[in-house]
């Protein structure tokens, strides 16, 4: 199921948008971090072990940081929202925002649409950096935002309805490119 964009439109047309993403599978993998954590509990709670404290407590450290790295990782990535305004893309991952990347406009010299992003081209969901691609925010495959940066960077972000937020973005940089000129 896909979250639906929300866009305002002024009387120039889109000024602010936001989008989001989601990947449902990484809750399995979520479910693979809580079951690590539960196993180390475990251990520590209802140890079977006579061989001593030592790999016992290996065992149980071991299993709540998998299970903590695991948990972090999947649940930061489950999702991602896009907030786009006259100023700002602001990108915050999971439920809590974080990491979150804001990229002020008048940085951003141009926005695509990308039609087919996928984990693969970015070895994987999550941040991602690429020295031959740039920046990425991927929590699934499909379409995506692509901002190229006026130092060369590019940051690209898996999101509904990209192509909206590309319009709107290229709309921003219209307007504040016109305000500009009106002001020299």
């Amino acid at each position: 199921m896909r979250d639906h964009p929300h866009h305002a439109r002024g009387e120039a047309g889109p000024h602010v948008w936001t989008g989001r993403a989601t990947n449902k599978l990484q809750w399995l993998l979520a479910g693979v971090g809580a079951a690590c954590m539960a196993l180390g509990i475990e251990l520590a709670v209802d140890s079977p072990w006579t061989s001593g404290p030592a790999p016992l407590a290996m065992a149980v450290v071991g299993c709540i940081a998998v299970g903590l790295l695991i948990l972090y990782g999947t649940l930061a990535f489950v999702h991602v929202a896009v907030r786009v305004d006259h100023d700002c893309m602001d990108v915050r991952c999971g439920h809590i925002g974080v990491p979150r990347r804001r990229i002020h406009l008048e940085h951003v010299v141009s926005a695509e649409y990308a039609p087919k992003v996928t984990p693969r081209q970015w070895g994987g969901w999550g941040y991602r950096w690429r020295p031959e691609k740039g920046m990425a925010v991927v929590v699934r495959r499909g379409e995506g935002l692509v901002v190229t940066l006026a130092d060369g960077r590019v940051f690209t972000v898996t999101v509904d309805d990209a192509e909206t937020a590309v319009r709107v973005i290229r709309d921003n940089l219209r307007i504040a490119g016109t305000g500009k000129a009106a002001q020299t």
